[in-house]
């Protein structure tokens, strides 16, 4: 039975401003398909051709984050070393988005949609509202978090999520604060590599309790439905494989490094 997927809502001051009601996560992917598009510009971070892109749909005006990148290569010379089977694919931001859909992040990570941009198929991302600073920035100021164990507990989610879907990229810029300090995780064109098995199990210190239940849940034919537009069979697999390693991962550990943060669903 399809399960229902659950939407938040995500406050927009700049809308407030106007008087518009704040939008669920339903109502900006419908933006983000219809809106049109007023101007461009070249996002300030970033190596995968973001552009950064200013729509409205007569009534709102919001930024999205359009990335066209669609490149494979058998064999690819990175930073961390030589990698296999390499892509790096604005579908894999959309493959990204409908997980944690299913997984109940959406909190976490901002809406993404497909379209066309220039005669090209391409993801269009929520601009996340009221960032103060990027992981980067927070790094080289020295920034604490007014609220550490809360902090703590996304930082934790986010390594989990970037264990299930095996991110090759999960870098300083692209792990955002917004003024209340949620975490966002953006840019998933690395990730969701072949791989059954784990990337760093040493990664994998604590899980949320709820992300667990929520991990558990997960199958192979939501997965398929939500995820399989834009991943093959053979990621579709890893995922899973992933999946089964990481419960069980936790399963065994001592009960005191589960955490409850996320709402119950």
């Amino acid at each position: 039975m399809r399960r229902t997927l659950l939407a938040i809502i995500f406050v927009l001051p700049s809308v407030f401003a106007q008087g518009i009601p704040v939008l669920t996560v339903e109502q900006q992917e419908t933006f983000l398909q219809k809106a049109t598009i007023k101007t461009t510009h070249g996002a300030k971070k970033g190596v995968t051709g973001t552009t950064r892109a200013t729509m409205t749909d007569g009534a709102i005006t919001h930024d999205a984050s359009i990335q066209t990148i669609d490149e494979t290569k058998p064999k690819f010379e990175g930073l961390t070393g030589t990698e296999f089977n390499f892509q790096d694919s604005y579908m894999l931001n959309l493959a990204g988005y409908r997980l944690g859909r299913l997984l109940g992040l959406e909190a976490m990570i901002p809406v993404s949609v497909e379209r066309t941009y220039e005669g090209k198929k391409a993801s269009y991302t929520w601009w996340i509202d009221d960032i103060q600073m990027d992981e980067a920035d927070r790094l080289k100021k020295k920034t604490a978090a007014p609220d550490k164990d809360r902090w703590s507990r996304q930082y934790l989610i986010m390594k989990v999520f970037d264990q299930l879907i095996y991110n090759m990229d999960r870098n300083a810029t692209n792990m955002l604060y917004d003024k209340n300090w949620n975490l966002w995780m953006i840019d998933h064109s690395r990730a969701f590599r072949m791989h059954e098995k784990l990337q760093d199990v040493k990664a994998l210190e604590r899980c949320d309790t709820e992300l667990l239940a929520r991990l558990k849940r997960l199958n192979e034919a939501d997965v398929k439905r939500e995820l399989g537009k834009w991943l093959n069979a053979t990621q579709i697999k890893g995922l899973m494989a992933r999946r089964n390693l990481i419960v069980a991962h936790f399963e065994k550990m001592d009960p005191a490094k589960l955490y409850q943060f996320l709402p119950a669903q």
